[in-house]
């Protein structure tokens, strides 16, 4: 209703509203057509991350730890949100390498997961995801051990401390190192751990990384955080890098891998630790009536004095060459060397070290004599 004696007002066309409903409508088909190529799409199907050009990869610096107590590392830990969008699990992998190879690889992955994790199957598994994504990205070398000892060679700033902190001259129990190979050997021949996703990178959450905040948290084990790169980085497609299938020797898994031990045995036999190799191999014969089948031979070899502990298992490694049953016994008094088993109490008490291998039980052990040479681990002594 109008007041009295108002006028009705002639109509005419309202350009502004007409052009308030067009931008609108424009609106609309914007935020439809947003949505429906960002989403899944009519098709179902979500476009992938660009790839950035080849030879831009992501920086992977040595790790340094911001100086906060452990108490204040958690509490900023905690804060930092935990992304679950986009999240994958990682595909299979399958070591391309068999023999020696293989071997150090999986030792490699072994030393890892048990220095790292400790002797916990699920933090084993995590961390062997963890290397795994790794020797698949561009970012990092294409080699399990490589992966594992990138920046050992630093005395801090290695990207797993253990290679680089002194922790390698501790040893664990023959059976947890066992369980440990064990646990490497699956990851290598196709198990995976999918709550890591695509993690490239991790840490305890007692640490502060200085890392943490450029990298999106995606997984949480126990007391380890576990993150990926944003964007493309951190996607299926940046994990298509082919891993070498021959994995080379370390020198510093030698003391606790006999496959590494012979890979890094590069000096001429003579040279090895005092021993005249070519005399040593003509000693090496069956011992009648000691038991053993055709076949098994035992080595009475006279070590150098001077030569380092560890360098008597690279010893008996090059002598055994690739027989699957191997005794070998090594004496630094060369006048106590017996020419047989029939050896005498002396003789016998005076052996420094001795190695056996026997394939077929599934066998292989190194022990010294811990008067003559003292070790970490007792479990690496002789019994007296």
């Amino acid at each position: 209703m109008r007041p009295e004696g108002e006028q009705a007002m002639p109509l005419r066309r309202d350009w502004t509203g007409w052009l308030f409903v067009l931008m609108t409508a424009a609106a609309i088909v914007a935020v439809l057509y947003a949505s429906n190529h960002a989403g899944a799409g009519k098709h179902g199907v979500r476009p992938h991350p660009v790839a950035p050009p080849a030879d831009v990869v992501p920086e992977v610096a040595p790790v340094e730890l911001a100086p906060v107590s452990e108490a204040d590392a958690k509490a900023q830990n905690a804060e930092i949100p935990l992304v679950t969008k986009g999240f994958v699990a990682a595909r299979p992998f399958i070591y391309a390498g068999s023999g020696d190879g293989r071997a150090r690889a999986r030792d490699c992955l072994a030393a890892a997961m048990l220095y790292e994790a400790g002797d916990d199957a699920k933090g084993q598994q995590a961390v062997g995801q963890v290397v795994i994504n790794r020797a698949r990205h561009p970012a990092f070398p294409k080699s399990i051990c490589g992966v594992v000892f990138q920046g050992s060679e630093r005395t801090t700033g290695c990207q797993f401390t253990f290679t680089c902190d002194g922790a390698l001259n501790r040893r664990y129990s023959d059976a947890a190192w066992a369980r440990a190979q064990a646990n490497a050997e699956m990851m290598l021949s196709g198990t995976t751990y999918p709550k890591v996703g695509l993690a490239t990178h991790y840490h305890t959450d007692w640490v502060r990384p200085y890392w943490s905040d450029s990298l999106e948290k995606i997984a949480v084990v126990d007391t380890h955080l576990f993150f990926r790169w944003p964007g493309f980085w951190g996607t299926p497609g940046a994990f298509r890098g082919l891993v070498s299938g021959n994995d080379a020797g370390i020198v510093k898994m030698a003391a606790l891998s006999p496959s590494h031990a012979l890979a890094i045995g590069t000096l001429p036999p003579v040279e090895l630790a005092g021993v005249d190799a070519n005399a040593a191999v003509g000693e090496a014969k069956l011992v009648p009536g000691a038991g053993e089948k055709a076949g098994r031979d035992t080595i009475y070899v006279s070590l150098d004095r001077r030569a380092t502990p560890e360098s008597f298992v690279t010893t008996a490694l090059r002598l055994c060459g690739e027989k699957p049953y191997c005794k070998f016994m090594g004496w630094t008094n060369p006048m106590l060397k017996p020419d047989s088993d029939a050896m005498s109490d002396m003789q016998r008490s005076a052996m420094t070290f001795s190695y056996l291998r026997d394939d077929r039980a599934g066998f292989e052990k190194a022990l010294w004599n811990c008067s003559e040479y003292k070790r970490d681990d007792v479990r690496q002594c002789m019994k007296r």
